[in-house]
């Protein structure tokens, strides 16, 4: 991204439910059936469309609640997604999540500061190189490939690249409705501190 002089306004902002047609109330009310409980974020830009709400909330709902890989693993998956797309409320609400179920402070400031880990847990780092790889050269090497597929199968494969491919979904649609942070949020690393004040062109 670059950077302009001025600051740009919130594009695609909140939409009070007065405000909402039908169909928006529909999918709004679905998503707040999920553990999301809410209508926030990248979900308040979607209700534009609600079909286009409803059915990716559905594919997240599983991907990032009922996957088959292992929670620490989805996590720390959509981080590096996050910072691959810049965006710092997916950074926002699931650094504290990648914490709480085990990624460390460690790994998780390096994917911040855009480096390579040291990663403790072999599952850990061949997720790192198939998600680093597919974000950052378009596509996954036999060798990334191959070690994802013998841990996780091929529901493993396409589920892993599901997570990648749906955050940044919801990352190009917040980089596009320049979704501002929560001003009262607790910004951990230096990632998000930075990103919270950027100025987008």
């Amino acid at each position: 991204m670059t950077v302009n002089s001025e600051i740009e306004d919130e594009r695609l902002g909140p939409i009070v439910r007065t405000a909402m047609s039908e169909a928006q109330q529909a999918a709004a009310a679905e998503l707040c059936a999920t553990p999301r409980g809410t209508v926030f974020g990248p979900f308040m830009v979607m209700l534009r469309s609600p079909e286009v709400l409803t059915h990716a909330q559905r594919l997240g709902e599983y991907l990032r609640f009922r996957s088959l890989l292992p929670i620490e693993l989805r996590e720390l998956a959509i981080l590096i997604t996050g910072r691959h797309w810049e965006q710092p409320y997916v950074w926002y609400v699931h650094e504290p999540v990648a914490r709480k179920h085990g990624i460390s402070n460690d790994v998780i400031c390096d994917i911040a500061a855009g480096h390579r880990p040291e990663l403790p847990v072999l599952e850990q780092d061949e997720v790192y190189d198939f998600c680093h790889e597919l974000t950052t050269t378009k596509s996954v090497s036999n060798i990334s490939y191959t070690r994802v597929l013998r841990r996780f199968g091929e529901q493993g494969v396409i589920e892993l690249t599901a997570i990648v491919a749906y955050f940044g979904l919801l990352a190009m649609m917040m980089n596009v409705a320049r979704t501002p942070l929560p001003e009262d949020g607790d910004f951990v690393t230096p990632f998000v501190i930075a990103q919270r004040d950027k100025v987008y062109a």
